[in-house]
């Protein structure tokens, strides 16, 4: 059973690794289409082009946060989030890229409904919209989750031991 736990590791690990690869072609495509941006006259293309730019480069953000995720908490920590204190911390880095991505993403959508097609302005602020509203369920989960960590006290000192691996 234990080299089952190690093919997980090694999966978990290639994951990371295919997510860090997409990053790295993401802030790559950003680069070229900045440099489009930069070289080409400085004007409205350009403007949308770099919003374009900012875009990828929040994509690559998440994908480099998970990626990290997935290295410290399943390959060096190997660690069983199952308890309240490591869901909480888990989620909380997930939510934390996540919500500023799409708010990024929204961001370039509103600029980009705002000079190319109104039409699309309602669908823009649907998606802030949807920002808001994960970010308050982020915070009632962290609330609701704290009286959990109470209950159970020596979650977070498990949590705090596994944090050593990472210095």
């Amino acid at each position: 059973m234990k080299w089952f736990m190690h093919l997980f590791g090694f999966v978990h690990g290639l994951m990371a690794l295919l997510f860090a690869c997409c990053a790295l072609m993401l802030i790559g495509v950003a680069t070229h289409i900045g440099w489009q941006a930069w070289l080409g006259h400085w004007d409205q293309a350009a403007a949308q082009g770099v919003i374009e730019a900012v875009g990828l480069l929040a994509s690559a953000v998440v994908a480099l946060q998970i990626a990290e995720t997935i290295v410290q908490e399943e390959v060096i920590r190997a660690a069983d989030i199952s308890a309240p204190t490591r869901v909480r911390r888990f989620l909380s880095r997930f939510f934390v890229v996540v919500i500023v991505a799409l708010a990024i993403e929204g961001l370039v959508a509103t600029f980009r409904a705002v000079h190319e097609n109104p039409a699309q302005l309602p669908y823009a602020a649907s998606l802030l919209g949807s920002v808001g509203i994960l970010l308050a369920a982020w915070g009632v989960f962290v609330y609701l989750n704290g009286s959990a960590e109470k209950l159970e006290p020596e979650a977070m000192a498990e949590a705090k031991r596994e944090d050593s691996k990472l210095k």
